[in-house]
């Protein structure tokens, strides 16, 4: 079985600390002969979470493992850090496995891409927790309780109770592993299973996997606001203010909801951003912003737009506008991006900067995932490098003081720098417009750093000091082709089952339509016409491609509208059939138009 190779782990230096230190936590624990089977793993985003699911696997000698993601962004960045042929393959990168070596099958869980053919000759399935869970399942019903004897779920935080029962009670022998990277799931209580390993985050900021972050809470001498109780006008001090924040869910809306204190945390968060442009010369860094609505990410956007600034919103309700957004984001074409329940929904942008915090988090797993989209680096494993910095903007009544007393379930370690790096009284005193602290590891002045998890790593073809491979290079080289042509060729011959099965399916479509064509041409029949159809109803050329499609899929047994679940083997022997079919069709409208 391919989890059975004897993969490049425990000594291999292209992996981050926590990714080898995670993988020996998790072989040790499950050899012990009485280990319970649902285990949790806590990385700080940058830390290479990733990279851990995908050797996890070999921890254990897995069979067949079940790869489940949140969402579809990051169900895609996985299946391309685990697909062979994918040029981003995490175990080419990083040097697990040697190019001959027997990659992992694997399958990415997306309609219309997949069927069980896929599935069942998989040795990985990446889905995404709303195809398995729920009555729009369908495909987890037709699998063995035993078919998969391991489960990995990447960001677990997102998982309720009621999700998840279904998965146990379908696989139930299975080992189940929870990464993420904060142990407090969507709905506030505990991720499932014992953590086994947590990689603290002072470790992270020491090793350089971290950027250093800044904070900058926004504290007014006094507000006058508009009590409802009363109906009048009240003045407050900075104080009160954050005694509301923490107590009165409307006063903390309307803190971050008003024109006058929004535009407090929007013209702060301008001026972190002008700032770092100007330290570092890096004109792509950018802003990100919480929202709490879908309207809200309108006022938002329309803020930072009426100050000069490119800016644009991702929202649940706009899937196909938020592609748009997010390759906008990629082409530097936005200073600002707004999001309202896209959190951990694969916003891996490094040059997100500044974080401004323009809604209201009842937990802290969404709040840690949101400021963990600024943590990834710019310049990797360069710790204290100007461009690996990033600033938090907050409102003191917002009552984010709070979201942080429940890093209490990390380490000791963890524990111990999230309460200095915000305490839960903040007695931070500020002036003017905004004032700042710089929160160090102990509080004081030290900077925080943090570093980003995705070191791309190019695969090198040419390993040097290898008699023989510069020898093929010098060949390849006379027939004109380049080291990366030769990586693309072995990716390309590593082509998944899935692949393999996706471009068979699309090709005979094609071939199908091209043969009609040509029967008709062949023939002197118009494709325009309707004399083949006895209902008249279709055109020629329409007529013939189905009816070459109705006999190709009774040659091979399948059903008619059903080419989607066809198996490998049943197109190979599609296309072998193709050129027999067209003949007999030709000859039949030959005699029957003679």
């Amino acid at each position: 079985m391919a989890f059975d190779h004897n993969a490049v782990i425990a000594s291999n230096d292209a992996l981050r600390v926590p990714q080898r230190e995670g993988w020996e936590h998790i072989r040790e624990y499950f050899q012990q002969p009485d280990a319970p089977g649902e285990v949790g793993i806590v990385l700080p985003v940058g830390c290479g979470k990733s990279g851990l699911i995908a050797i996890t696997p070999y921890a254990i000698h897995a069979r067949r493992v079940l790869v489940i993601a949140p969402g579809t962004r990051i169900r895609g960045q996985l299946g391309e850090d685990l697909r062979a042929n994918s040029p981003t393959n995490f175990y080419e990168r990083c040097g697990v496995l040697g190019a001959d070596d027997n990659f992992p099958e694997t399958v990415v869980v997306a309609s219309g891409r997949v069927n069980m053919d896929d599935i069942r000759h998989c040795e990985v399935a990446v889905a995404n927790i709303q195809q398995i869970a729920g009555e729009e399942n369908r495909w987890l019903d037709e699998l063995e309780p035993d078919f998969f004897d391991l489960i990995l779920v990447d960001e677990a935080h997102h998982n309720t109770a009621a999700s998840w029962q279904q998965v146990k009670r379908r696989f139930p022998a299975a080992r189940i592993v929870n990464f993420s990277a904060t142990p407090m799931r969507a709905d506030g209580a505990l991720m499932e299973g014992e953590i086994i390993y947590s990689f603290p985050v002072l470790r992270a900021i020491e090793v350089g996997y971290v950027k250093r972050l800044r904070a900058k809470m926004l504290r007014p001498t006094e507000l006058r606001y508009i009590d409802r109780s009363s109906g009048g006008e009240r003045i407050i001090g900075a104080d009160e203010v954050r005694a509301l924040g923490e107590s009165n869910a409307e006063f903390r809306r309307g803190i971050v909801m008003s024109e006058e204190t929004l535009g407090s945390i929007v013209d702060q968060s301008i001026a972190e951003l002008r700032r770092l442009r100007e330290e570092t010369g890096e004109q792509r860094l950018k802003i990100i912003a919480s929202a709490l609505n879908y309207d809200h990410c309108i006022q938002i956007s329309e803020a930072f737009r009426a100050r000069g600034l490119r800016a644009d919103y991702v929202h649940s309700r706009e899937a196909q506008a938020n592609e748009r957004v997010f390759q906008q984001l990629e082409n530097h074409e936005l200073d600002v991006i707004v999001q309202a329940r896209m959190l951990g929904e694969g916003f891996d942008h490094k040059y997100l900067a500044v974080a401004m915090v323009g809604s209201v988090f009842a937990n802290l797993s969404p709040f840690v995932q949101f400021v963990g989209r600024i943590m990834r680096v710019i310049e990797q494993n360069a710790p204290g490098h100007p461009l690996n910095q990033g600033v938090v903007v907050f409102h003191v009544g917002a009552n984010v003081a709070r979201r942080w007393n429940d890093f209490r379930a990390f380490s000791e370690a963890d524990q111990g720098f999230f309460a200095d790096l915000l305490p839960e009284a903040e007695e931070v005193e500020f002036s003017g417009d905004a004032a700042e602290r710089e929160f160090g590891r102990r509080g004081g002045l030290d900077p925080v750093e943090v570093l980003e998890e995705r070191g791309v790593r190019a695969a090198d073809l040419d390993p040097i000091g290898d008699p023989h491979a510069a020898e093929l290079l010098a060949q390849l080289a006379e027939m004109g082709v380049t080291p990366d042509q030769a990586a693309q060729e072995i990716r390309r011959l590593r082509m998944t089952r899935q692949d393999r099965r996706e471009a068979r399916r699309a090709a005979l479509n094609e071939r199908v339509q091209n043969e009609s064509g040509g029967i008709l041409g062949r023939l002197g029949i118009s494709t325009g016409g309707r004399n083949l159809d006895p209902r008249r109803r279709e055109r020629n050329f329409a007529w013939t491609v189905a009816q070459l499609h109705s006999r190709i899929n009774e040659r091979v047994g399948g059903q008619s509208a059903d080419r989607q679940n066809f198996t490998l083997d049943q197109l190979n022997a599609a296309h072998e059939a193709l050129p027999t079919v067209v003949r007999r069709l030709e000859e039949e409208l030959r005699n029957a138009t003679a």
